[in-house]
């Protein structure tokens, strides 16, 4: 752990380089798949399962990173040099992923994504254990996370921005402002990576020892909160990945407003920063999994509106926004600092020090999450007969399911999980007392 607290201009210039991370994340997720069933002219059930596969096929890479971060240490340390190292490459995926030819094929997509994919865990799994090893304490944690997510969120709404206005000025449509999204993370990654290495400390080290991996396996198995946050986080984030996934649909064909996309996800995103600060507050007076637990019980009850909406609704949907995206605020900072300290549970047991290890599996668990959103999404819409391309209400119904009943059920399941959590602050100052020894 790093003995002197972060300040604020530290917290920043760690959290600094998540701009561009989310900058490409959003694109990723929410508009890739449309621009390449769309623009390129790829079958929508194509670009779903060729997403999909490349999830499946990355998943695969996540411990196998996660154990090179906390094994193997590169010059300039053994979470920021491998950070500062891996953002190079994941930049140059990013361009070209965001900048396609017109002619692209599926071949095209599959190479680059997973070239992007594996290039982000290489790049995210440091960047996130750094985080976590740069404070041992409990509400510390809650700050770090933050700042990085605070930024993550400012990059969505740069990503949201660019398009949206670029397109509505007639100044150039998605293709072009894509590739300029491209450009940004090309330039800036890089750039940002290599700044916050050079400024912010490496965590101190502590005694650790090596161990095996069928003895490191029984470590994890019996990490009960580590195995009762990871399902939590599983449920939630196929809960997020469906409504991710389906936004421009359903605003473009639920609602028929797809001049309404681009404002949409802003004000979404804008609240999710706005609630940052809110959130971490309350985390420090209720404690991290209740309040978390909280904001999810908000966003199901919001949500489960979404089906009362139809053609033209756009005020319902923009309230529905405003405190959907208000909660997003502690979906994107508790459960990362309760992952900082489920950590603990295993350096307390283990005497190893494995976040690289941990994230990476938390990694894998987002990104199967997603892929299982996006395939049976785009799979089930698809059945139902819904058309990427059409203008008409077949298969809206379907839509409508899949982006808002489905995710309030899986939202419950995790809530249910995290209400009782046993890690609270008591617990984690007594875990952090026995890995001081």
């Amino acid at each position: 752990m790093v003995a002197k607290p972060l300040g604020v201009a530290a917290l920043l210039v760690y959290g600094s380089p998540a701009l561009p991370l989310a900058v490409l994340t959003l694109p990723l997720y929410v508009y890739l798949p449309t621009f390449y069933a769309e623009t390129i002219g790829l079958p929508l059930a194509l670009v779903g399962n060729l997403l999909l596969a490349i999830r499946l096929v990355d998943a695969v890479s996540d411990p196998v990173f996660g154990l090179l971060a906390d094994r193997l240490t590169p010059p300039g340390g053994r979470r920021r040099g491998w950070f500062a190292l891996a953002s190079l490459p994941t930049a140059l995926a990013a361009f070209m992923l965001l900048a396609p030819p017109l002619d692209a094929d599926p071949a095209y997509l599959l190479a680059w994504g997973l070239a992007l994919s594996l290039g982000y865990t290489a790049s995210i799994i440091p960047y996130a254990a750094w985080g976590a090893e740069l404070s041992g304490d409990y509400h510390a944690r809650s700050r770090i996370a933050a700042a990085r997510e605070g930024l993550v969120v400012a990059g969505t709404l740069i990503a949201i921005a660019v398009p949206a206005v670029l397109t509505a000025q007639g100044v150039a449509d998605q293709r072009e402002a894509l590739k300029l999204l491209g450009w940004f993370v090309l330039i800036s990654l890089p750039c940002l990576a290599l700044l916050a290495a050079g400024i912010i400390p490496e965590p101190r080290p502590i005694p650790e020892r090596r161990m095996g991996f069928k003895e490191g396996l029984s470590h994890i198995s019996a990490n009960r909160p580590f195995l009762r946050l990871l399902i939590a986080f599983v449920l939630n984030g196929f809960a997020n990945g469906l409504p991710a996934t389906l936004f421009l649909f359903f605003v473009a064909r639920a609602l028929e407003a797809p001049d309404m996309q681009g404002p949409f996800l802003f004000i979404y995103f804008l609240c999710g920063i706005a609630g940052v600060p809110v959130w971490v507050a309350i985390a420090g007076k209720f404690g991290k999994h209740r309040t978390w637990s909280v904001a999810m019980v908000g966003a199901c009850v919001v949500f489960a509106c979404v089906p009362l909406l139809g053609p033209g609704d756009l005020a319902g949907f923009g309230i529905i926004c405003v405190l959907t995206g208000f909660a997003l605020g502690a979906d994107l900072v508790l459960p990362a600092s309760i992952q900082a300290d489920v950590i603990d549970v295993d350096t307390a047991s283990s005497g190893a020090r494995r976040a690289g290890l941990y994230f990476a599996l938390w990694g894998l668990a987002t990104k199967l999450s997603l892929a299982l959103a996006v395939g049976l999404a785009f799979s089930l819409l698809e059945i139902a007969g819904f058309e990427a391309q059409g203008s008409g209400r077949t298969g809206v119904a379907m839509l409508v399911a899949l982006y808002a009943i489905l995710p309030v059920a899986l939202k419950f399941a995790a809530i249910a999980l995290m209400w009782s959590f046993p890690l609270d602050k008591s617990a984690q100052e007594d875990l952090q007392r026995r890995i001081a020894g």
